[in-house]
């Protein structure tokens, strides 16, 4: 069995969070479902405190945290929706928060960091970069490490989106989800599973940053290199625990490529009414594709985020 929270831990993230995170809704598309011949169901946790599931599990590991390890602080690197959500957290429990944010992170996602009171350390676009600046942090202040996706309290965390997705949609044959650490996929994978035994998880990447479709191919852990993609929340690696989880519980991964991801977010702010960021687009491309025969199956879509940074399609 591979390493990751067991479903007790996720009942108890999902009593630990309830204070401090919304129950987002669970939206349909008729126009989503002709276009991929499903019954598509959207969790949309762009609707979400901070914009984004992140918010869920550094939650989770953050009031986890005794009083004293809490007082000083935690640290953490993300290109932006996690260092939010930590940054919120962190405000909640009053303690102070340093969050490593690399120089091309969204504009808008640096300014929600800065407002939820963390203090912002830029790096280079190289997740060596982000870890070696967090590890000088953590050495200078003995904060603690809330890591974006290699943590079983933030995998538990975002496991919780996938048990109010099922327990609002019902039996569902698939559920698509995003993959860059694998928190989220390593999450919806075990509460899904664990809920109904016989659904299959499908993750969705981005073609230009594809090192877990990679990993899971060769069988050992892939990394980027590059990830030149417009899915900026979609440009991390797998962990060595997520890679396990996910060999273990994961059908397939979907690549899509940038042309794919971009008329898929269009297509959600016109059909839907909603705005999602490129991440959550990744998996309605993979949905709508035809990549996956998905005819007259039911599958539940994760929609990641929301927080877009608008000047990137617009200024032009």
């Amino acid at each position: 069995m591979a390493s990751g929270p067991d479903f007790e831990q996720i009942r108890q993230a999902r009593e630990r969070i309830a204070p401090y995170v919304y129950r987002t809704p669970v939206l349909r598309s008729a126009s989503l479902d002709r276009a991929s011949g499903a019954r598509l169901f959207f969790k949309c946790e762009n609707f979400q405190r901070t914009g984004s599931f992140k918010i869920r599990g550094a939650t989770n590991a953050i009031y986890s945290l005794g009083e004293g390890i809490a007082s000083r602080g935690v640290v953490t690197h993300s290109s932006g929706n996690h260092g939010a959500a930590v940054a919120y957290a962190a405000r909640g429990r009053h303690i102070p928060a340093w969050v490593v944010v690399p120089e091309n992170a969204p504009e808008i996602k640096r300014r929600a960091i800065a407002d939820f009171g963390a203090e912002i350390v830029t790096s280079k676009p190289t997740l060596d970069s982000r870890e070696s600046a967090a590890r000088e942090i953590l050495d200078r202040t003995g904060a603690t490490l809330i890591h974006p996706y290699d943590d079983d309290r933030i995998i538990a965390g975002q496991a919780t989106a996938t048990v109010e997705l099922i327990e609002e949609a019902g039996e569902l044959d698939y559920i698509f989800a995003p993959v860059s650490g694998g928190g989220l996929l390593s999450g919806t994978a075990i509460a899904a599973q664990s809920l109904q035994p016989r659904i299959r998880i499908v993750g969705c990447e981005p073609a230009r940053a594809d090192d877990a479709f990679r990993s899971l191919k060769s069988g050992h852990l892939e990394k980027n290199v590059t990830a030149d993609t417009i899915a900026d929340g979609l440009r991390a690696s797998l962990a060595e625990r997520t890679f396990a989880i996910l060999r273990e519980r994961l059908d397939r991964i979907i690549l899509v490529e940038e042309s794919e991801i971009i008329a898929a977010m269009r297509l959600v702010w016109e059909r839907m009414k909603i705005i999602i960021e490129p991440s959550s687009a990744v998996p309605v491309a993979a949905a709508i594709s035809g990549k996956l025969d998905l005819s007259g199956r039911r599958v539940g879509i994760v929609l990641s985020g929301g927080n877009v940074d608008l000047a990137r399609f617009f200024d032009s």
